[in-house]
């Protein structure tokens, strides 16, 4: 207040004099400018992880050098992050330079950065001195900074304002306060944080922290405690310069927010006319209010002995109205206590109080554990949301928690069972909790602080993410090390996935879900993850009780799927006869009836469908979200195609189960039980997946639920009635009784602006009346025999020429297509084999013609110039459709590619004239029949007037999806998918392997490689699949810039560096194993890594 009163005195004095000695006045801001810009840095920082108040990302932002010998910078403690962060300063001249937290105050938004002197080689500067005396009401001010992401920009102000309140930035993030800021109209935006507010001498009077777009005002933090911090560290720098961490800057607090209000304001909150007087007395000059408690931390010093309203008089017997005096008397007496006189109401109290130390209450390490940060809460965010400093704080959920539901800014209270104080706590629990296990959580929001929620958390069943970690601050570095947070031998650690669980037991009784059971059944998981010891023991002639169960099991398998062969129509309902079934008892009994029938005026397909129906809730981790998947949670309806007492298969559409990296529950309509499934098929061009459950998870609901009856034939037709029957969210069997309108409608789905799955070549059926678009079910007859699959289907539409949006719509699949694929499924296919419930199956593999077609009408085609001969041959062969197939465009590396081009007429296969998708499947399936085939199909196509004979090669693919990635630099990289080479373009260098994903606050974020592109090269060397690319980012080393040459998809290359960041992103595989049925995780490379 003293530097206002200075400066109204001498106000008219200052400006006379800039009037009158204009052009000189101009001539000093030259000097003063080209002293200061070559000290101003540009600062790229990235956060590593979310934290705190920050989240996880890459952002631009200012600096300025202070020390120039000790290499220190001044910026804000919003830029300098108060979580991990990995930056760069660039100097006008564009040498770049790594810097490193050297300190971030708690409070108030400063904070140095440090880099090394001798670094800088071409580069002359000067360091810009600390004055925040000099700061006045009226004071021309210019901000130098990296406004708007331009590198050098100057802005002038004039200050307006030296008792401004802090300004309030979020309600749920970094806010700074007990302090006034400064008030400027010089209208600075994002990127000129941190920039020095100078005078015309080239001094630094003030820090530029944020602005108001809204009336052009920027608010700048004063000096007075950044020089204070600043002091303290050069002075101990000499000792310390080896252990910077040991380096501290004292800092108090009460967990007391303060405002300063006038003393009109004060008098109407009970002030004393008497206090009043006194404190007006002993005030400097100029004072116009006095300190009011705003608010009180719970659990602080101050907690239930100040409230809000109280006004500070007096501490340790002298009065206090600025914040610079009661910020330095906290400072000085950390640890020690103090008096303090307050008024409430016009009662004077005194009261005393201990000063925490405010590095304390400050977290410097957090727990990462399935994508998710967790730490103790920290000062900034207690008073935000009015919590206990210390609880366990969500800072981001990741996949595990936010699959649960619980939001960011959470407080985590109880874990399975057990109480949460603090971190150390939850990582205890965690230690003992085996991967499957789900869990009860309790927790509070602060958007709901009076309601105690409760989820299930399920832990990682896959390896998606790394053991938990925990990160701790090292000032010393700039870094956060990383160490493993729960003992080897933990059970999370030691086991692998486990059948499946649903324990929501205390943490004492909680147990993987493989070994909770019905006392009645048989631990039938535990012989399967026992198979190879108990192959062993059968091989010697001697094993157990157990081992005979296992023996009998797999005769069971065998002898069902050699009937499934015998059988025709593709129905599996005999296989489900012929299968042993548990006998239960009257109370079961009844219990079945009621789950499988909603009302008593139900139909009778709705009565036999019910037992089959199942729903389906699947989520995608985001760490590996591959083939272009896009959201990480879905819900739909499926139906059971096989169910025996060892395994059950159910099938549902690809717009549920989009990927085979994911984590599927099911909830089944005959029984309240969710359980695990696992993906065993995704058909590469019909929209279906086949998953796998087992059955004995379902205890005493294993015998009401069952398989359904899949009719095939004969074919829907138009005008014929179904039963569209389904699952509601609520699981309540939903039906109506609807007309064919359309038995095969083609279907035509664009390709997505992120490519992803898209169905096929697939003619649907379409109804008079459904559900509308998000109710997916089953197609039945009157007796509950199922003839199509109601599926879910997704594209993009454009509405009134904004962007694509993603749009949903249903349509019937005829269940022929399904049906094939469980036959070979059930009697043994000649595909690569896979572990279901601890048995080995052959898959199957589809064979195709990987060629994207369309219907045209023939008498398009006539225009077209096709003969009359071929077009009575096609409408002889299908009456119904009258069309003939032309190629829309062949997929990039198919065997189709070098032989068929766009708009070719597709006429006959093997002279067989071809009207539809299934005669092409059928001439494929034909393929697969003849033993000595080689895989090619003599077509016969009309192309620019002339028809001509061709033999096309056919591919094989399998129903696994992608199953491996890596995650190089943050990026989610795997070899290009069916969506992306369905494109029909791949680039000319070797292909390439395909950029699917990318993380915020990683490299490539930061340097800009983003997702739908290859890489087709990195520092020279092809990388034209993933284990070549593998083999070539497995040698680059932690800090190493690399040279990576992109093609986009719109065929657009490019060269971009970046440097590679092993401490906080190290390279790592996840890939699928056969053998186990599980996703392991491998890291390729890190700091800590041996390789």
């Amino acid at each position: 207040m003293e530097s206002c009163i200075r400066a109204d005195l001498g106000l008219g004095i200052e400006l006379a004099q800039q009037c009158r000695d204009g052009s000189a006045m101009a001539e000093d801001w030259r000097r003063a400018l080209a002293t200061v810009v070559p000290a101003v840095v540009v600062l790229r920082t990235t956060a590593a992880r979310a934290f705190d108040t920050e989240v996880a990302g890459a952002s631009c932002a200012t600096g300025f050098v202070v020390d120039k010998s000790r290499g220190i910078i001044l910026s804000n403690r919003h830029v300098v992050k108060p979580g991990p962060v990995v930056a760069e300063a660039m100097f006008v001249n564009r040498e770049e330079i790594p810097v490193y937290p050297l300190y971030r105050d708690p409070v108030h938004d400063f904070g140095f950065l440090r880099f090394d002197p001798g670094a800088i080689k071409f580069h002359s500067y000067k360091e810009i001195p600390l004055a925040p005396d000099v700061a006045s009401v009226g004071l021309e001010i210019r901000v130098v900074g990296n406004d708007s992401g331009e590198k050098v920009s100057i802005l002038a102000g004039t200050l307006a304002r030296l008792d401004r309140e802090a300004p309030q930035y979020k309600k749920d993030g970094y806010n700074d306060f007990n302090t006034f800021y400064m008030q400027a109209a010089s209208g600075t935006k994002g990127g000129s944080s941190g920039s020095p507010v100078i005078d015309c001498q080239g001094r630094a009077v003030a820090l530029n922290a944020g602005s108001k777009s809204s009336s052009a005002s920027a608010f700048f933090l004063p000096l007075e405690r950044v020089v204070r911090a600043f002091d303290i560290i050069k002075r101990n720098w000499d000792t310390f310069v080896s252990h910077l961490d040991a380096v501290k800057i004292p800092r108090g607090t009460l967990q007391v927010t303060f405002l300063h209000k006038g003393f009109d304001e004060t008098c109407r909150l009970g002030l004393n006319s008497e206090t009043e007087k006194v404190v007006r007395n002993v005030s400097p000059l100029g004072e116009t209010g006095m300190l009011v408690v705003d608010s009180v931390v719970p659990g602080g010093p101050a907690y239930k002995t100040l409230e809000p309203g109280d006004i500070l008089i007096c501490i340790n017997g002298e009065v206090v109205t600025q914040f610079l005096k009661l910020e330095a008397l906290l400072d000085d007496k950390v640890g020690k206590e103090i008096e303090l006189q307050i008024e409430r109401g016009g009662v004077l109290l005194v009261v005393k109080l201990t000063v925490e130390d405010l590095h304390s209450i400050t977290p410097n390490y957090f727990l990462e554990v399935s994508g998710a940060v967790l730490h103790p809460l920290s000062y900034q965010q207690a008073r935000n949301f009015r919590f206990r400093a210390g609880v366990v704080y969500v800072a981001e959920p990741g996949y595990m928690l936010s699959r649960a539901g619980v939001p960011r800014h959470s407080i985590i209270n109880k874990f399975a069972g057990e109480a949460i104080s603090k971190v150390e706590d939850l990582i205890e629990v965690l230690s003992k909790l085996s991967r499957g296990a789900r869990v009860p959580l309790d927790y509070v929001s602060y958007l709901d602080r009076h309601r105690n929620k409760s989820v299930l958390v399920t832990i990682d069943r896959h390896e998606w993410y790394a053991p938990p970690q925990i990160y701790t601050r090292n000032d010393n570095t700039g870094f956060w090390t990383a160490k493993t947070a729960i003992p080897p031998d933990s059970l999370l650690r030691a086991s692998r996935l486990q059948t499946n669980s649903i324990p929501v037991s205390s943490l004492r009784n909680s147990v993987p879900v493989e070994r909770q059971h019905d006392i009645n059944n048989e631990k039938w998981e535990d012989v399967c993850t026992e198979k190879e010891s108990i192959d062993q023991a059968v091989l010697e002639g001697s094993y157990t009780d157990d081992v005979k169960i296992v023996c009998k099991r797999r005769r069971l398998w065998d002898n069902t799927c050699s009937k499934g062969n015998s059988e025709s129509n593709g129905s599996v309902h005999a296989f489900k006869e012929s299968t042993p079934t548990q006998t239960s008892n009257c109370e079961n009994n009844d219990l079945s009836g009621n789950m499988a029938v909603t009302s008593t005026n139900a139909s009778l397909a709705e009565h036999v469908i019910g037992p089959a129906l199942v729903m389906f809730e699947v989520h995608v981790p985001p760490s590996c979200m591959l083939d272009g998947v896009h959201s990480q949670h879905f819900f739909g309806c499926g139906v059971i195609i096989y169910h025996t007492e060892i395994i059950g298969l159910a099938v549902v559409d690809r717009n549920t189960v989009a990927v085979s990296a994911s984590d599927i529950i099911l909830s089944f309509a005959a029984f309240p039980v969710e359980i695990p499934g696992e993906v065993i098929f995704l058909h590469p061009l019909h929209n279906y997946a086949i998953v796998a459950y087992d059955p004995s998870s379902l205890g005493a609901g294993a015998t009401y639920v069952q398989a359904a009856t899949l009719l095939p034939e004969p074919a829907l037709r138009r005008g014929e009635s179904v039963y569209l029957v389904g699952l509601s969210r609520s699981l309540q069997i939903t039906s109506r009784k609807s007309t064919v309108t359309n038995p095969c409608a083609a279907l035509n789905i664009a390709s997505a602006d992120c490519p992803r799955y898209r169905a096929i070549n697939m003619e649907v059926i379409e109804l008079d009346t459904d559900f509308g678009s998000t109710f997916s079910g089953v197609l039945t007859d009157g007796q509950g025999k199922v003839q199509a699959l109601w599926s879910s289907f997704s594209a993009q539409l454009k509405y009134g020429g904004s962007s694509l949006e993603d749009h949903q719509f249903v349509r019937g699949i005829p269940i022929y297509a399904i049906s094939l694929v469980l036959d070979k499924i059930l009697s043994g296919a000649s595909g690569p084999s896979l572990l279901i419930n601890g048995m080995k199956r052959p898959m199957p593999l589809v064979r195709n013609l990987e060629v994207e077609l369309y219907p045209t009408l023939l008498s398009k085609a006539r225009s077209f110039g096709l003969s009359d001969i071929w077009i009575k041959a096609l409408a002889t062969k299908d009456p119904v459709r009258k069309q003939v197939l032309r190629v829309k465009g062949c997929w990039a590396g198919s065997n189709a590619e070098r032989h068929l081009e766009q708009g070719d007429m597709i006429l006959a296969i093997n002279k067989v004239p071809v009207t539809c998708f299934r005669d092409i499947e059928n001439a494929c399936q034909e393929l697969d029949r003849l033993n000595d085939s080689d895989g090619k199909l003599k077509i016969t196509i009309f192309r620019q007037g002339q028809e001509i004979e061709l033999l096309v090669g056919t591919d094989v693919r399998d129903g696994n999806g992608s199953t491996c990635m890596v995650n190089w630099c943050g990026s989610v990289i795997q070899d290009p998918h069916s969506a992306v080479r369905a494109l029909g373009f791949l680039p000319e260098e070797g292909h390439g392997v395909y950029l699917a994903r990318w993380c915020h606050g990683s490299p490539v974020h930061r340097y800009g490689l983003y997702a739908l592109q290859w890489i087709v090269e990195v520092n020279g060397k092809l990388t034209p699949d993933l284990d070549t690319f593998l083999k070539v980012v497995e040698g680059l080393e932690h800090g190493e810039f690399v040279r990576v040459k992109t093609v986009h998809l719109n065929g657009k290359p490019r060269v971009l560096t970046l440097k590679q960041d092993l401490h906080y992103w190290p390279t790592w595989e996840l890939k699928f194993d056969p053998e186990t049925a599980t996703w392991r995780r491998r890291t390729i490379k890190s700091l800590n890594s041996t390789n």
